[in-house]
């Protein structure tokens, strides 16, 4: 048996489309270790219930997403039609997209804190920055990432203007503290885009199961599709320039497992045009 008997194309593509997602079930552990290690210098005090969300956003936000993300998959290319209308199963569904876009808006509603949680700064003076060493003081990095201030990191903030987040030890220059309150903006932009994303998935697969998904509304939803998908990209692009690996790479994988969401809905539409012509 050759080669390509033995694997087909179809096959190809599906176990790279999980591979995709197992990727991404990997990187809510990386976005709760990254968070976690930032909580210790944001938050030194203590988290409380109501700053969770703060603290936690992204691993928060892409636990809801993989669940919403395995909802479409399974809408769009493992159930039936037929048995997406049952009532136990429509209602379930129902069930779990209410739980994921609950913790999706919460996420936007973090990120959205968080951003103003950097603006929350004030002009920090000191003679000797080197002599805070020690003390529990912190420089910046970039978002989420803020490494004890050793002898290294204060030689290069000497004779700098200083900022310092209020109530905390995080100290930075006014250029690095932009620097993060843009990148906290990108993630905001980022997430509301996604939210409209998927709203838009979501009335093409309502429109796919009702039979009436078709003509003008497919021209509208790939153009407004095509728009926030570029704005994605965008974003994506901007983490990679200002060298925030992890938000990079995680936004690269989310665009390539929502094309394979794209691809699904196409082949799904394909497969339902196919059945209503030789009827």
């Amino acid at each position: 048996m050759t080669f390509g008997k033995s694997v087909s194309p179809h096959r190809l593509f599906t176990v790279f489309k999980y591979a995709v997602y197992a990727l991404l079930t990997i990187n809510v552990y990386f976005f709760f270790q990254e968070e976690f290690l930032a909580t210790q210098h944001t938050f030194s005090q203590g988290l409380v219930l109501g700053e969770i969300i703060s603290g936690f956003a992204a691993t928060i936000d892409t636990s809801a997403w993989l669940l919403l993300l395995l909802l479409f998959e399974l809408e769009t290319s493992v159930i039936s039609d037929q048995v997406l209308r049952q009532p136990k199963v429509k209602y379930g569904f129902m069930l779990a997209r209410t739980l994921a876009y609950g913790f999706i808006l919460y996420a936007f509603y973090g990120y959205l804190m968080k951003t103003f949680f950097t603006y929350d700064i004030s002009l920090f003076l000191v003679d000797d920055i080197c002599a805070l060493v020690g003390q529990g003081f912190s420089t910046i990095v970039t978002l989420d990432e803020y490494p004890l201030m050793d002898l290294q990191s204060c030689a290069a903030l000497q004779g700098e203007a200083l900022m310092k987040l209020n109530d905390q030890k995080i100290i930075g220059t006014a250029a690095e503290w932009l620097a993060i309150q843009r990148l906290a903006w990108v993630d905001t932009i980022n997430s509301i885009t996604w939210i409209a994303v998927v709203l838009m998935l979501e009335v093409d697969v309502w429109l796919q199961i009702q039979g009436k998904f078709g003509g003008y509304f497919v021209s509208v939803s790939k153009f407004v599709k095509g728009t926030l998908y570029s704005i994605l990209f965008v974003a994506a692009a901007y983490w990679g320039v200002m060298g925030d690996f992890l938000d990079f790479w995680d936004a690269f994988i989310w665009l390539v497992a929502f094309f394979f969401i794209e691809m699904n809905l196409f082949q799904w539409q394909e497969e339902t045009a196919a059945g209503r012509a030789s009827a």
